[in-house]
């Protein structure tokens, strides 16, 4: 089955241009478009996509109250692709702590916008590790916290899950992680569903973000 994605932006210049380059691939399906935050819910709700690409700044409803709400609201919700003018922007930021999986530049190559839409239809990579990275740095609260330092006391991760977490902080895939601890792919994966349940989290970045603001991973 394809890869089903709605398209959020309030420029229709935007959305063409995504819809032009995702059309041309054959495992991906643009499957409806919105120009607001606002209509998110209801198209979610009745196109059931695997993936919103979501622009981060729109006039009604922003990209990060639209995925708090379709986070809070739906059931089964999909991968959220914040799409984004600045990299090193706090709304991004605050988009990936919200619920975001993952984030894409508008001035990406057709390529990239490709391969950061498989990805986190995928689930089993972090998009951009190094960018997080520097937006934890900018935006997070240098490992100070207190939240995120209670998470991760709670969840008591085995020596071997902490190893995990820390590989998927460096943004290695199931099957690089796997390679790394001489495992194999479906014992990572358990290990990776482990830490999920244990911190709360909805998914890798999520996960990832709570190592970074606790301090468990540094952002030097």
């Amino acid at each position: 089955m394809p890869v089903s994605v709605l398209l959020v932006d309030d420029e229709p210049l935007v959305r063409a241009g995504l819809r032009a380059v995702l059309s041309a691939q054959p495992d991906i399906e643009v499957v409806g478009e919105a120009a607001d935050g606002a209509a998110v819910i209801p198209l979610v709700r009745t196109l059931r996509p695997d993936v919103v690409a979501m622009d981060v700044r729109m006039p009604l409803m922003d990209g990060i109250e639209a995925t708090r709400a379709v986070l809070r609201t739906v059931d089964r919700p999909p991968k959220i692709l914040v799409v984004t003018t600045f990299e090193n922007d706090e709304y991004v930021y605050e988009a990936l702590r919200a619920g975001a999986d993952g984030f894409l530049l508008k001035r990406a190559r057709p390529a990239e916008i490709v391969h950061a839409v498989r990805l986190v239809a995928e689930g089993d990579s972090l998009l951009f590790p190094a960018s997080v990275r520097r937006l934890a740095a900018e935006y997070g609260d240098g490992g100070g916290n207190r939240a995120a330092r209670d998470v991760l006391e709670r969840a008591r991760l085995t020596e071997r899950e902490a190893e995990v977490l820390r590989s998927m902080a460096r943004g290695l895939s199931n099957a690089e992680i796997a390679a790394q601890l001489v495992v194999g792919t479906e014992t990572v994966k358990s290990h990776v569903s482990a830490v999920l349940a244990k911190l709360g989290a909805r998914d890798r970045t999520q996960a990832v973000i709570t190592a970074y603001e606790s301090g468990f991973v540094g952002v030097g």
